[in-house]
C-alpha cells in the first residue's frame, strides 16, 4: 500500500524508534514504523555491545551518578532531566529482563548485571516486541519529507520504499522523529543510515536545534576496519612511527594529541596494560572488536597496529532537535523527536561517550516520545486522516531552480569540511569561518538544483540533511567563544562562565544561533 494512515508514525527503527512505537502501541494508538535498513539490524546500536547508564535508585549511587558527567559537559545538563532519565532507564532495562527476557549476564551471586546490552540480541527482541505489539512496520522505508495540515502541525510523512522502488506517504496523528544522529557517511561502525535526515525534517517544519556545537566527535578505529568501539583503548598505548611514545595521546583524554599527529604521520597503537584476566573479558564482552585483527593475525594485545580516527558527528555528540517539553515534544505541533535525532545536553550537556548515557537517552525519550506522541494524535479525536496536508520537504526534492542531480558532489563538498581533523576536531575561527563559507556556498547549489527521481530521492536528501547539519554545527561552534565540553577552540582554549548557557540554532537558507531563553541554575 503507497497510503497509509495511523495515529502515530515513528520514523527510525534503532532503539529510540522501537521503544516508541512500542509505546505508543501500549498507550492504544495505531502505529507505523518507517525504517531507513531493516528494524534490527540497522544503526549504530544494532552493530555494537553498549554499555548503559543503570543506577540502582539508591540516594548516594544516582548522586554520583549525576555529578561524574557535569563537569565533563560543562555544567550544562539539567538535574531533573537526569533523574528522570535514570528512573526510566532502570524501569526499561528491568522491563527487558521481565518481558522481553533478555539474557543479562549473572555475578557470583547468580544476580543479574544490567549495566550493558548486546547490541544484535537487544534489537532482535526489540524487533519481536514491536511487532507483537501490533505496529505495523516497514523496512528499507526511508522517510523524505515530513507532512503538515494547514495550521502547520505535523499530519505525517512521505518517503520512498527502496525494495518496492515507489513512494508512500503516511497520514498521522503525530510523528516521532527517532533517525538518529548525523556522522556525514564517515564508515563508523554501523552509521551509513545517520545521516540526519531527522534534523532537517524538523528545520522544514519549523523546530529548533540545542547543542550543535556539540558535534565533534571522532572514535578511534584501526585503520584497516570500521570497527569504533573505543572502550578497550583505556587499556592501550599509543606510539609514533618511529617507535617512541605518543605523550599525552589517549582514548578518554588525548584524542587531540592522536589527530595532531595523524596529520603528518601513522599512529600506531597496542593494547598493552591490560591484565591476562582483562584481555580474556574483553574478548567475551566485545568478540566483534576482536574479528578484524583475527582475521588479519594480529594480536592487538602484543602486537603495534595502525589507528585512525573516524567522525561520528552527533551520533557520539549531543547536539540535536530541541526538546520543549517532557514527553520530547519539539517546539511544533505533533512532532516529538527521540534518541540521537534529539539533543542530550538535558543529561550530558556538552559531553558523551558510546553508550552509556546516549543508550538511556535512548529508551527514556523513545518512551516518552510515544506515549506522548499517542496522547497527542488521541487529542485530534480521529480528525489524523481527515486532515488537508501539504509536503515540507524542500533541499533535494523541491530545488529552487532546474533539477540537475548530483548528490555525490555535494556530499563530497560537505566532508571534505567536516571529515578532516584540522577543521572540524581542532577547531579555530579561521579555520570554522573559512568552512562555513564553503559550506554555505555548498547548500546554495544543492537547494538550488538538487533532485534524484526514484530511489536517488533518499540519496538527494540525505545530501541535503548532511550539508544543513554541517552548517548548524559551524554556525553555533563560532557562536561559543570557548572551550566547553567536546567543543574545544584552539584559539580560545578557557571555558567562559559567562557563556555557560545552552545555544538554540536553527534556519535552513539563513541560518542563526542564539542562546536559550533563561539561565541556568549556579553549578555547585
Amino acid at each position: 500500500m503507497n497510503e497509509l494512515t495511523a495515529d502515530v508514525l515513528v520514523a527510525g527503527g534503532g532503539p529510540a524508534g522501537a521503544w516508541a512505537a512500542v509505546k505508543a502501541a501500549e498507550a492504544g494508538a495505531s502505529v507505523v514504523l518507517a525504517d531507513k535498513g531493516y528494524l534490527g539490524t540497522s544503526g549504530a546500536t544494532a552493530s555494537a555491545g553498549t554499555g548503559v547508564w543503570y543506577v540502582e535508585p539508591e540516594p548516594a549511587a544516582r548522586e554520583t551518578a549525576m555529578a561524574s558527567r557535569e563537569g565533563l559537559g560543562g555544567h550544562l545538563a539539567d538535574r531533573e532531566w537526569m533523574a528522570r532519565v535514570l528512573d526510566q532507564t532502570y524501569a526499561n532495562m528491568n522491563e527487558l529482563a521481565e518481558v522481553s527476557r533478555y539474557p543479562f549476564p549473572v555475578d557470583e551471586h547468580g544476580r543479574q548485571i544490567r549495566r550493558g546490552l548486546q547490541g544484535p540480541e537487544y534489537m532482535r527482541r526489540m524487533r519481536v516486541r514491536v511487532r507483537r505489539a501490533g505496529v505495523r512496520v516497514l523496512d528499507h522505508s526511508p522517510v523524505t519529507e515530513l507532512l503538515a495540515d494547514g495550521s502547520g502541525a505535523v499530519a505525517g510523512a512521505a518517503g520512498y520504499h527502496l525494495r518496492g522502488d515507489r513512494p508512500f506517504s503516511v497520514r498521522a496523528g503525530a510523528v516521532v522523529l527517532a533517525t538518529g544522529g548525523c556522522a556525514f557517511l564517515s564508515k563508523a561502525l554501523g552509521c551509513d543510515v545517520n545521516t540526519g535526515d531527522g534534523a532537517l525534517f524538523a528545520a522544514e517544519a519549523g523546530a529548533e536545534l540545542s547543542g550543535m556545537e556539540f558535534s565533534n566527535a571522532y572514535a578511534i578505529a584501526p585503520a584497516f576496519t570500521s570497527v569504533t568501539k573505543t572502550a578497550f583503548y583505556a587499556f592501550a598505548t599509543f606510539y609514533r612511527a618511529d617507535g617512541s611514545v605518543l605523550e599525552g595521546a589517549g582514548s578518554r583524554r588525548g584524542r587531540s594529541v592522536i589527530a595532531r599527529t595523524l596529520l603528518s604521520e601513522p599512529v600506531l597503537c597496542r593494547i598493552d596494560r591490560a591484565t591476562p584476566d582483562e584481555q580474556r573479558a574483553m574478548r567475551l564482552a566485545q568478540p566483534n572488536f576482536f574479528l578484524p585483527f583475527d582475521r588479519q593475525g594480529i594480536d592487538p594485545f602484543t602486537d603495534l597496529f595502525p589507528v585512525t580516527l573516524l567522525a561520528e558527528g552527533t551520533v557520539r555528540g549531543t547536539g540535536g532537535i530541541r526538546i520543549a517539553g517532557a514527553d520530547c515534544s519539539t517546539t511544533v505541533p505533533g512532532l516529538f523527536a527521540a534518541g540521537d535525532a534529539a539533543t542530550r545536553e538535558l543529561i550530558c550537556g556538552g559531553f558523551t561517550g558510546g553508550g552509556s548515557h546516549n543508550s538511556a537517552w535512548a529508551m527514556s525519550s523513545g518512551t516518552w516520545a510515544g506515549r506522548g506522541a499517542a496522547r497527542y494524535a488521541a487529542g485530534l479525536g480521529g480528525r489524523a486522516g481527515a486532515r488537508s496536508v501539504r509536503a515540507l520537504g524542500e533541499a533535494g526534492v523541491r530545488p529552487s531552480g532546474p533539477a540537475t542531480g548530483g548528490h555525490a558532489d555535494h556530499v563530497a563538498a560537505v566532508q571534505a569540511e567536516v571529515l578532516p581533523y584540522d577543521k572540524n576536531l581542532l577547531r579555530t575561527g579561521d579555520r570554522l569561518a573559512a568552512a562555513l563559507a564553503s559550506l554555505d556556498g555548498t547548500w546554495r547549489e544543492l537547494r538550488g538544483t538538487l533532485r534524484e527521481d526514484g530511489a536517488g530521492v533518499v540519496r538527494a536528501r540525505s545530501a541535503a540533511a548532511m550539508a544543513a547539519h554541517a552548517r548548524w554545527m559551524y554556525n553555533a561552534a563560532l557562536a561559543r567563544t570557548e572551550t566547553r565540553g567536546m567543543h574545544k577552540r584552539l584559539d580560545l582554549p578557557e571555558q567562559d562562565p559567562a557563556q555557560r548557557r545552552r545555544l538554540v540554532t536553527g534556519g535552513l537558507d539563513e541560518v542563526w544561533t542564539r542562546p536559550e531563553a533563561g539561565a541556568l541554575a549556579v553549578a555547585s
